[in-house]
């Protein structure tokens, strides 16, 4: 299974996050319902970049 490494860009302050998952879209939707404490009061997000890495070790250089 893939990993992307993924920048969202928030609607509401314009701020950046980064960060990693084997599920974009699962990823994705947690965040804009508030379900990441990290970015819960960051939401709604733009996802505005992705890279896709053959595994998780790969993912991390």
């Amino acid at each position: 299974m893939p990993y992307y490494v993924y920048v969202l860009r928030s609607l509401k302050d314009g701020n950046l996050y980064i960060g990693m998952t084997n599920n974009l879209s699962r990823r994705l939707y947690e965040h804009n319902l508030g379900y990441k404490g990290s970015t819960k009061s960051r939401a709604p997000f733009k996802l505005i970049y992705k890279e896709e890495y053959p595994d998780r070790k790969k993912s991390t250089c």
